[in-house]
C-alpha cells in the first residue's frame, strides 16, 4: 500500500501506556475467534476466558512505544483518515452527514462504554461510544493466521469502521433486539449476516477511496480477499481440529465473508450489502 505521503486522521485518541486493572469482556471484534484458536492449540479449555481476566497477557501487546508500534500508528491513523474521506461522499450522497468514529489504541486492556475489555478480544468497535478499539498487538496475531500485509491489516481497521456504519444506520440496535427474541441459532446467523455486511462495507470503503487516492500496489487485493478468508468460521474450526458446524457461526464462512468483501469493493455502494434483505430478515 502506498500510505505513507496520505493524510493521518485527527480521530485518533491514543492511551497507550495506561495500564488498567480488571477483567476481560467478550465482544464481537475478529481477535476474540483468533483467542478461542490459540487455547485450545494450546491445550486450554475456552472457558477459562471468562476467569482469567488479565491472565492472558501472553497474547497481549508488549511492544508499548517501540519504533515498530509507532510506525504501526502512523499506518492506523492514515487507514482512519481514508475510511473517513470514502464514507464522508457516501454519506452525503444519500442526503446525510457522515460522522466519523474515534479510534482508541491502547494496550492490554481499556475501559469503554462497552465495558473493560482486554486486548485479548482484538479490534473491536462499540455503539455505545462510537469508538473503535486496537492494541496494536494483534497485528502480529493476524500475521500468525496468514493474514499478512498492509492491505489485510488495513481490511480489519475498514470492517470495524463497518460497524461504525451500521451503528449510524441503526442496524446495530434494530439487530441486538431482535437477537433477543430468538433462538441461539437464530441469532448466531443475524451476527453473521452483520458479520458479513461490516465484510461488504469494508470492501465499499477501499472502492471510494481508490477514486480519490492512488493507495493499491499489485497483491493488495488479495492480501484482503486472504484476510477475510483467514477469519472464517469454517477455518477457524478446522484449524480447532472441530468438524465444521455452520449452526454455531458468528462471523461467517471463509467462502461468504470473501464473497461479500468482494461485493462491497466491485459496486461500492451501500444498497448492494444489504445482507439482511437478501436472507430474508427484516429488521
Amino acid at each position: 500500500m502506498r500510505w505513507r505521503d496520505k493524510r493521518r486522521s485527527s480521530n485518533i485518541e491514543d492511551r497507550r501506556g495506561t495500564r488498567r486493572s480488571g477483567g476481560m469482556k467478550m465482544g464481537g471484534g475478529l481477535g476474540f475467534i483468533l483467542l478461542i484458536i490459540l487455547f485450545l492449540f494450546l491445550g486450554k479449555n475456552p472457558l477459562n476466558l471468562l476467569s482469567e481476566g488479565n491472565s492472558t497477557a501472553q497474547y497481549e501487546s508488549q511492544s508499548g512505544s517501540s519504533q515498530t508500534n509507532d510506525e504501526e500508528a502512523e499506518f492506523v491513523s492514515v487507514v482512519l483518515a481514508s475510511t473517513e474521506d470514502a464514507w464522508t461522499p457516501v454519506f452525503e450522497r444519500s442526503g446525510m452527514r457522515y460522522k466519523a468514529p474515534k479510534l482508541v489504541l491502547f494496550n492490554d486492556t481499556v475501559n469503554s462504554a462497552c465495558g473493560m475489555t482486554s486486548a485479548a478480544t482484538g479490534p473491536f468497535y462499540c455503539p455505545g461510544d462510537s469508538k473503535v478499539y486496537i492494541d496494536l498487538g494483534f497485528f502480529s496475531e493476524l500475521d500468525r493466521f496468514g493474514a499478512t500485509g498492509d492491505f489485510a491489516r488495513a481490511y480489519v481497521i475498514a470492517h470495524e469502521v463497518g460497524h461504525h456504519i451500521q451503528n449510524l444506520q441503526g442496524i446495530s440496535m434494530a439487530v441486538q433486539r431482535l437477537q433477543r427474541q430468538v433462538s441461539k441459532k437464530d441469532a448466531n446467523q443475524l451476527s453473521v449476516l452483520t458479520e458479513l455486511q461490516a465484510d461488504c462495507y469494508a470492501g465499499v470503503w477501499i472502492h471510494n477511496y481508490e477514486k480519490q487516492q492512488d493507495l493499491l500496489e499489485n497483491g493488495d487485493i488479495e492480501e484482503g480477499i486472504r484476510a477475510a478468508a483467514s477469519i472464517g468460521d469454517d477455518r477457524m474450526q478446522r484449524h480447532a481440529g472441530q468438524r465444521v458446524n455452520p449452526d454455531a457461526f458468528t462471523h461467517g464462512s471463509s467462502q461468504d465473508r470473501t464473497q461479500w468483501f468482494k461485493v462491497g469493493m466491485k459496486y461500492g455502494s451501500v444498497s448492494k450489502c444489504d445482507t439482511m434483505g437478501k436472507a430474508g430478515v427484516k429488521l
